[in-house]
């Protein structure tokens, strides 16, 4: 400030310059006529009076730059001139940064409160605050020094100012964290002990969502905690007990007010989830950062029914009815919803679901996206085989678990207009079967040269080899090829007669399903009971027997 105004002080006008008459200088009317050729061999001083004078302005003339004065500018413009040399960044210079952060945060600290109502007095503190904070975020690229900030006790300051939402961002990067493993545990440490998440909370609690630099501050926060818990997964409970959370659902809840408030269906059920994803039912998402939230909810959903016992919570929530409507309605969230669907409906838990599905009429919306791939998907990001993966998963769940009339109902939807959608099954078996035969070529001539050039084919080479099968659609084909079996053992011989007669028209082969069944049967199980493993085999192994 000082320099400020040494600096500008000298500029100030002088009030005893005398105003320039029409007679000075020869600025008379006739020099418009001449061209203003008078105006040569003026200087810049007294061309600058002649123009104000024949405007009408009062110009004052400014006072001679003390040598004094002239020396300060030049100081300043040498500074400008020379860049400063940057500190090599070692153990010592991150203790001194430290040192220096905790003393302006004390300073600060202790203006705010002696002087409470009168911000002027700690604003120049703030200030220099937040210089050493932006200087600390040089510590965010050596996580190998971490432990400093936790041995002076720097990590309690941090979490004590809302400003440090960015540097603590950094310092958390979750490719930062792995570079020093035993640094970020430390570090990760300091933070969960001093109850990070609880502050990060009650912060963002103070910030409005609507105002841009706000929604700024609550995304920066949800990433600190983001990346913490990638790093250490176990700190997702801790989260939740320290009112994270609390925090969702009361977010949730007030964007689902914004879009629908009059809707209560699901007050009582599933209260997360499938309270806010009714809110995509009949519109689709505005914005890329909101159709990312949609999916990513619904992701959290169908995570959340790999539990078994909220299969049951979802059944009891309504869960099911509101997946349905969402597939008949057509929106972006139709993908979304078959997929929670798939989850609900999977394994022996998802019986009950099964059976209140055909219930609920749900026949009606299921086959019409087995018989025709819709073809807005792209939309979505979701391609046809994730779409036919899930349809014929849903039609295999329901082949599994429903028993007696609704069962029969479904027997009956194969035998309708002539068997079309037999005729749909056995064409998409096909479609798939080339693509995994394709695939198989590609492997088997890959480990051939593998062989060739002496290479061990290991067990990670070999489940390789297996996720390549997978995503050529081989997990696709084994359901295919359960529905074709499960038909064919329904009773029903229009079913068994058109399956065969499919096969045998295109060149297909029945020794070609029961190994693909069998390999399936192979992989049954993970996180199963071994009873409930040997008896699904036994189950399958008897329906391709019969096939």
């Amino acid at each position: 400030v000082e320099i400020y105004e040494s600096v500008n002080y000298p500029f100030l006008p002088d009030r005893g310059a005398k105003r320039l008459r029409n007679g000075d200088g020869g600025a008379g009317e006739d020099d418009n006529s001449r061209g203003g050729k008078q105006l040569k061999g003026l200087g810049a001083r007294e061309l600058a009076r002649y123009r104000e004078a024949e405007g009408g302005a009062e110009m004052r003339e400014t006072e001679e730059i003390t040598e004094d004065r002239k020396m300060i500018l030049e100081k300043l413009m040498d500074q400008d001139g020379e860049e400063p040399e940057a500190e090599p960044i070692d153990e010592s210079s991150v203790k001194k940064m430290i040192l220096t952060f905790e003393k302006r945060s004390y300073k600060n600290q202790e203006l705010r409160i002696k002087f409470p109502d009168n911000p002027e007095k700690f604003m120049e503190s703030e200030l220099d605050l937040n210089d050493i904070i932006q200087e600390m975020h040089v510590i965010a690229t050596m996580p190998d020094l971490y432990h400093l900030l936790v041995e002076l006790n720097a990590v309690h300051s941090l979490l004590g100012l809302l400003a440090v939402v960015d540097l603590l961002q950094e310092l958390t990067d979750i490719d930062t964290l792995h570079e020093s493993e035993e640094g970020a545990e430390v570090l990760i440490d300091a933070l969960l002990e001093g109850q990070v998440v609880a502050l990060l909370v009650q912060n963002m609690e103070r910030l409005n969502e609507q105002v841009k630099e706000e929604a700024d501050g609550i995304f920066n926060t949800l990433a600190i905690i983001e990346n913490m818990a990638e790093f250490r997964p176990g700190l997702c409970t801790e989260a939740a007990q320290q009112g994270l959370m609390q925090w969702l659902v009361a977010f949730i809840w007030n964007y689902r007010q914004r879009y629908n408030p009059s809707c209560h269906l699901f007050s009582k059920c599933f209260p997360l989830l499938v309270l806010f994803s009714q809110v995509f039912k009949r519109h689709n998402p505005n914005t890329a950062e909101e159709q990312e939230m949609m999916e990513n909810l619904f992701d959290a959903l169908c995570s959340c029914l790999m539990l078994p016992s909220n299969r049951d919570r979802f059944l009891k929530g309504e869960g099911l009815q509101l997946m349905n409507l969402m597939l008949r309605e057509k929106k972006m969230s139709r993908t979304s919803a078959l997929k929670v669907l798939d989850h609900a409906m999977i394994g022996p838990e998802g019986a009950d679901n099964c059976h209140k599905f055909v219930d609920i009429l749900g026949l009606r919306t299921i086959f019409p996206l087995f018989m025709k791939t819709p073809k807005k998907m792209k939309k979505t990001g979701t391609s046809e085989k994730e779409h036919e993966e899930h349809v014929c998963s849903v039609i295999a769940s329901m082949l599994r678990n429903l028993k007696s009339q609704q069962r029969t109902r479904l027997h009956n939807k194969f035998t309708e207009n002539d068997c079309e959608k037999v005729d749909r099954l056995m064409e998409l078996y096909f479609k798939y079967l080339e693509a995994v035969q394709q695939a198989d070529k590609r492997i088997e001539g890959e480990k051939h040269e593998m062989v060739r050039r002496g290479e061990i084919l290991d067990d990670s080479m070999e489940d390789e080899f297996y996720l390549r099968r997978l995503d050529a659609g081989l997990f696709v084909l084994q359901l295919l090829c359960y529905i074709m079996v499960e038909i064919s053992n329904s009773g029903i011989s229009q079913l068994h007669q058109r399956v065969h007669q499919i096969l045998n028209v295109r060149g297909g082969s029945i020794k070609i399903v029961r190994h693909i069944l069998r390999e399936y049967v192979e992989s049954i199980g993970d996180g199963k009971s071994d009873e409930f493993k040997e008896a699904e085999r036994k189950r399958i192994m008897e329906l391709v027997d019969n096939f």
